[in-house]
């Protein structure tokens, strides 16, 4: 386990070690040199983000030696020096290191992509020349044109401008592109070009110069013509001690020691650019689809310090320059603490704006809290429906005074309390059951009870109930609306009532038609015994039988007053009754009424040898069924058909598999399609002393009573009216 545990961290050292890239850099000067540190500066900012880029740097010291021997040497030492090492990019910087590795690059560097900057007097054809071609950066080129504009428009009234420079190969190459403009700028102003001097003469050069009317354009002196040798600072703040006049430059190493500024190549500038390129080129992509940036990365660049010394404002075509020394104001000195104080001022302020604001908001929902409270409790109390609300264990919570009224307490009274205390017990148990489930499955529920009030008032209610829920989500318990129906339901039952009693006189002419053929009988039974005794005929045998014949009538007619007597009595309570004995005790009063009007009535039973019960109320029933058979009757009779064809009534009764299915057919004609979506609601009527009562009442019982449905249709020149009711009991 140890071996594999030591294996494994060894491969990801190994692994990780292999995922980073090596990246050499090769400056022409040496540590220490102004331009060659920014550089190295810029580039080490650049990579400092990236954990994987292993940077090491070089110097080849040109400045103070580039003798061929030298450099040999170098070659030499670099290559005993990197003999183990693999590097995945070489980075050089100035024209003495692009030489230097155009000559040995083979012998070192073979097949490694290379990326130059601060590279002068740069062309296409130094390119062309290479051995190899995976080489890209980016060019250093003074804007000599650019800083004579800027000098001529500072100082319009310039009379002498001396340009000091020495003989050192970046410093020829300048002194071509100067020679160029020459020419332009001597018909403004005096130039005198120098770089033949050595110091002394220079000083005395610059000394004699007026500040008012003079400046000095420094390119470079690292060597005079006495061969001394100078850094950088060295020469510029010898000329600046002894010159009253502003002097320019070409590059940014000259700043801090006193130069006013211009238009700069920047060190900074070519490492910034040059390390985004060496990023390009480590992430994957190809340095030959990397451009040369031809265009050297130049800044307007001022001393603040010699811009207020010699009074001078920078011109206004010169956007966002860059300005070094320039004394902070209190603000700039302490910016972050200014920005950091402001902020802490602008959040405290917008966090007391925003409670404020919320506490604003807070006293108005409360208000407003307030106001719809007492509107729901008003609005609750000018309900008429009974409405109470109880948490999930059964006590109630509140109720709104209808509630109160119909259990004879106050509301104080009742909140605490449960159903128990208000309701029959058998009437509690069953709810307490139904609230149970709707907590249970989150549903609705719908049901009825009759009860009697403390005060000996029955009561036929109807609850609805659902479970509602807390802020949080918990569920707080359930809320009921009674609907008391008892004055509804006595309203529809004297509605059925006053049906039957708008069918009497149907039911008496149908009487009628009963009691005539008994009648004629008892007629001719009294006429009879009168005969006999009249002509001493009369025997005892004869009275016998006179009274029988004469009791059989009678009797049957009583059963047809005691049959007209149940169909006006109403119903109390849904009971199971067979349909085939209520068809027996309609056809019994309506039949010969039927009969003699030239009509069939039929009874078509599809599951013959079955008894059909129905669960309901049964003289309403009755009533529904004889109410469609009257209206049929009396559709045919006004059809005055010939006699010697009558109208025809079928009633096919069928259990079906869910229902039970009863069909009143009369070939009387169809219904008006105009009315016939109509002819079930109340008041609706074709007789001229029609009610418009006994279609809306046999839907009423068929439907809200009974639970079933009721329909019509037209069906070949006949009317259809379909009664479905169910098995069970509902």
């Amino acid at each position: 386990m140890r071996y594999f545990l030591l294996f494994s961290i060894l491969f990801f050292s190994f692994l990780n070690a292999s995922q980073n890239k090596e990246v050499l850099l090769i400056h022409s000067y040496h540590k220490g040199y102004a331009w060659t540190d920014d550089i190295s500066k810029a580039i080490e900012e650049t990579f400092s983000e990236y954990t994987d880029i292993e940077l090491t740097t070089v110097y080849m010291d040109t400045k103070r030696i580039d003798e061929a021997p030298y450099l040999e040497t170098l070659a030499k030492l670099y290559k005993q020096q990197f003999y183990n090492r693999t590097f995945d990019l070489i980075i050089i910087s100035d024209n003495n290191a692009f030489d230097f590795i155009s000559k040995y690059y083979d012998y070192l560097f073979k097949d490694i992509p290379v990326l130059f900057c601060g590279i002068n007097d740069y062309s296409k054809d130094s390119l062309e020349k290479l051995t190899f071609k995976d080489v890209s950066g980016v060019a250093e080129a003074v804007d000599i044109e650019k800083n004579f504009e800027l000098i001529s428009k500072i100082h319009p009234n310039l009379k002498n401008l001396l340009i000091i420079n020495d003989k050192s190969i970046t410093a020829l190459a300048v002194k071509k592109d100067l020679t160029k403009f020459f020419e332009k700028y001597e018909k403004k102003f005096n130039i005198e070009y120098t770089d033949n001097l050595d110091i002394n003469d220079l000083k005395t050069k610059a000394s004699h110069l007026e500040k008012d009317n003079s400046a000095i354009l420094f390119v470079l002196l690292f060597k005079d013509t006495t061969g001394k040798i100078f850094t950088y600072k060295q020469s510029f703040e010898a000329i600046r001690k002894v010159s009253q006049a502003p002097i320019y430059g070409l590059w940014d190493f000259y700043l801090n020691s006193g130069m006013v500024g211009g238009l700069l190549t920047s060190a900074v500038a070519q490492g910034k650019t040059v390390s985004k390129m060496a990023l390009e080129v480590l992430n994957g992509k190809d340095i030959k689809d990397i451009p040369v940036v031809e265009k050297s990365p130049n800044l307007y660049i001022f001393n603040y310090n010699e811009l207020k010394r010699f009074n001078i404002t920078i011109p206004k075509y010169i956007d966002n320059p860059i300005i070094i020394n320039e004394p902070k104001s209190i603000y700039k000195e302490h910016k972050n603490f200014f920005l950091i104080t402001i902020l802490t001022i602008s959040l405290l302020s917008i966090i007391v704006i925003i409670l404020r604001i919320n506490i604003q908001r807070r006293a108005k929902l409360e208000r407003e809290l307030s106001n719809r409270i007492e509107f729901d409790k008003v609005l609750l109390d000018t309900i008429p429906n009974a409405i109470y609300y109880k948490n999930i264990d059964g006590n109630f919570l509140g109720c709104n005074t209808s509630f109160a009224t119909l259990v004879s307490s106050t509301r104080e009274e009742i909140i605490g309390k449960t159903a128990f205390d208000f309701f029959p017990e058998k009437i509690a148990i069953q709810n307490t059951n139904i609230d149970q489930e709707i907590l249970r499955t989150l549903s609705t529920n719908s049901s009825e009870f009759t009860f009697y009030t403390p005060s000996n008032e029955m009561k036929h209610i109807v609850l609805n109930k659902a479970v509602y829920k807390n802020m949080d989500g918990n569920i707080g318990g359930i809320v009921c609306i009674m609907d008391d129906m008892t004055e509804r339901i006595q309203q529809k039952q004297f509605l059925i009532q006053q049906s039957k009693l708008a069918e009497m006189g149907d039911m008496i002419a149908a009487i009628a038609h009963q009691w005539n053929e008994p009648l004629v009988e008892l007629s001719a039974l009294v006429q009879d015994i009168q005969t006999s005794y009249i002509l001493d005929e009369l025997k005892k045998s004869d009275v016998e039988d006179f009274v029988n014949d004469s009791m059989i009538q009678i009797k049957y007619m009583s059963q047809t007053l005691s049959d007209f007597r149940n169909f006006l009595k109403p119903s109390t309570k849904k009971v199971l009754f067979s349909l085939s004995k209520a068809l027996n005790e309609i056809n019994e009063i309506i039949g010969k009424q039927i009969f003699y009007s030239n009509i069939n009535m039929s009874f078509n039973y599809k599951n013959k040898n079955e008894e059909i019960l129905i669960y309901g109320y049964e003289n309403e029933f009755k009533q529904v069924l004889l109410n469609i058979i009257n209206n049929a009757k009396n559709k045919i009779i006004e059809k005055n058909l010939p006699l010697n064809k009558k109208g025809e009534i079928n009633i096919n009764i069928e259990r079906c598999e869910k229902y039970n299915k009863i069909e009143i057919i009369d070939d009387a004609g169809n219904i008006d399609d105009k009315i016939i979506n109509y002819i079930f609601e109340p008041f609706f009527t074709t007789k001229e002393d029609g009610m418009g009562l006994g279609l809306y009442m046999a839907k009423i019982i068929i439907e809200d009573k009974m639970k079933g449905t009721i329909s019509v249709k037209n069906d070949k020149n006949c009317a259809i009216f379909t009664i479905k009711l169910p098995f069970k009991k509902v």
